[in-house]
């Protein structure tokens, strides 16, 4: 695939900053809320179909974890909409998978379908200007969640006069088309996600949900869009003198992206798997109860007290729940002690827990690590099981673009409680997700779910993980085979002197609760 990311970006000018932009909270907004009357919509009648077989009050489900099946599934519903898409991530990189899903919302806006995007600042910076264009459409509303204040000074000086507020990030996802379909789950926009990166590659997982969980994802949208810290782009960007200008090169830019890889083995894969979303996906739909949970945006503000509100309640719930196994997986692992002494107390009262996480090679977040190292001897002491993902692990639908050293990553944030009722989402198990960013998913009841979910882990982590343990004088090693040959680690394995210094830095600083 040829990156043609580069000039896409100066065609529409997104790096362009200028001034010191204040913030003003005050601005104008209109409120609005989800497209309801969708029933007489193509996805409305797919899904009354479906529904109508089906015990009532249930959705049904279908994991993604499929890089390439995760990208094709929200091109082609956005394809298939006709009143509205709803689209809420922490981040949209303008690459090859950045630029189709852009050029889908578009296509569809262009079609008369109201668009609404919704995005944390974080990663906004500097794409101001790319954004107001893509504003410019009558049919789509672009608003950011929390913004910084702009110029080049403007990043550190909100960090330093209003930490408290910038460091609670919109993290949450959610895509949702006719308020009839919705795909909640860790999944942001870019080409790592989808199994289309080069140099990376994310193992993730988002799943796709039909009937009412597809109403109660709209609510959520528009709980945060509607919410005081959601800003339309003027209240906080230099805007362009001609943003219309800048759309009409902007839909150039999106063409020239889709005629450069419209024959690369990457796309053909998308449009035959779009086609098998179409033809046949609805038939493995697992219909079960369901709870979405999320934070409230109340999160974002500035004094919050944290969780008090929101997705860790339903959480500890669930997890309170478990009675014979609980396994979870998470990219950034980050427990306090307290965290650590409710994991221990499960394992303690008969329930076996098993982490799945990142090793400092594979883990995209050094820092990160060395907030979850100084756990994993209180928890294998335990008895929690702790496996760390290889760096040359295997990650579903990268195959096509990927090298056999491209470095893999978790970046699946999950969990199945006594192989019946599983989350997915985007909550990892750290002290951010806890007490700063906001986040969602869902906790699905079915055991058909859970059982495949947790033969996976299971049939994965002896060839793809290393397994910690403590050795007879209670130091940490890991195990792993190659062919069939058990090795022991004295230290993390495969890991960088940049890594370890990274982490080892973390774990000294007191940054704990930002990790």
């Amino acid at each position: 695939m040829r990156s043609i990311a580069a000039g896409a970006l100066s065609l529409t000018g997104l790096w362009l900053l200028a001034g010191c932009a204040s913030i003003d909270f005050d601005y104008p907004r209109i409120e609005s809320t989800a497209v309801t009357d969708t029933a007489d919509t193509r996805l409305g009648a797919w899904a009354t179909e479906l529904v109508a077989v089906e015990t009532a009050g249930y959705s049904g489900f279908l994991a993604l974890s499929d890089g390439i099946h995760a990208l094709s599934v929200r091109l082609v519903l956005a394809e298939r909409a006709e009143r509205s898409i709803d689209a809420q991530y922490y981040l949209i990189k303008p690459d090859e998978s950045g630029l189709a899903f852009l050029r889908a919302l578009l296509r569809a806006a262009d079609r008369g379908v109201r668009v609404r995007l919704l995005l944390d600042d974080m990663f906004v910076i500097g794409k101001d200007r790319g954004l107001a264009a893509f504003d410019a459409h009558p049919n789509i509303e672009v608003r950011v969640v929390n913004p910084f204040r702009r110029g080049k000074a403007g990043f550190l000086w909100s960090g330093l006069t209003d930490f408290s507020r910038v460091t609670r990030r919109m993290h949450a996802k959610s895509f949702t088309v006719d308020s009839q379909v919705t795909i909640i789950g860790g999944r942001n926009i870019a080409n790592e996600y989808f199994g289309a990166n080069k140099a990376a590659k994310f193992g993730d997982l988002d799943v796709v949900g039909i009937g009412p969980v597809a109403r109660d994802a709209a609510r959520m949208f528009d709980d945060y869009w509607n919410h005081e810290t959601a800003l339309p782009l003027p209240a906080f960007a230099d805007m362009p003198e001609d943003p219309a200008a800048g759309l009409e090169s902007l839909r150039v830019s999106l063409e020239e992206a889709r005629e450069s890889n419209l024959d690369s083995l990457y796309a053909q894969a998308i449009r035959e798997t779009a086609l098998r979303f179409i033809e046949g996906d609805s038939d493995a739909l697992e219909w079960t109860p369901y709870q979405l949970v999320y934070d409230m945006p109340d999160k974002h503000t500035r004094g919050n007290p944290g969780p008090a509100v929101g997705i860790t309640a339903p959480l500890r719930e669930a997890l309170s729940s478990a009675e014979r196994e609980l396994i979870i997986l998470t990219p950034y692992f980050v427990l306090d002690k307290k965290g650590v002494r409710g994991l221990v107390a499960l394992q303690e009262r008969g329930v076996q827990v098993t982490i799945v996480t990142n090793s400092l090679a594979a883990n995209n977040h050094s820092a990160v690590h060395g907030g979850y190292a100084p756990t994993r001897k209180p928890l294998l002491a335990g008895g929690v099981r702790i496996y760390e993902l290889r760096p040359n692990a295997t990650v579903k639908g990268s195959e096509l673009v990927s090298d056999d050293d491209t470095r893999a990553t978790l970046h699946t944030k999950a969990f199945v409680i006594d192989r019946k009722k599983s989350f997915i989402g985007s909550f990892n198990f750290n002290q951010r997700s806890i007490n700063r960013d906001s986040e969602s998913g869902v906790i699905i009841e079915s055991a058909a779910l859970g059982k495949t979910f947790a033969e996976g882990v299971e049939a994965a982590v002896n060839d793809q993980a290393w397994q910690l343990f403590l050795n007879e004088d209670g130091k940490l090693r890991w195990r792993g085979f190659d062919d069939g040959v058990e090795t022991i680690y004295k230290k993390d394995p495969e890991s960088t002197w940049g890594q370890r210094a990274a982490a080892t830095l973390a774990r000294i600083l007191p940054v704990k609760s930002q990790l």
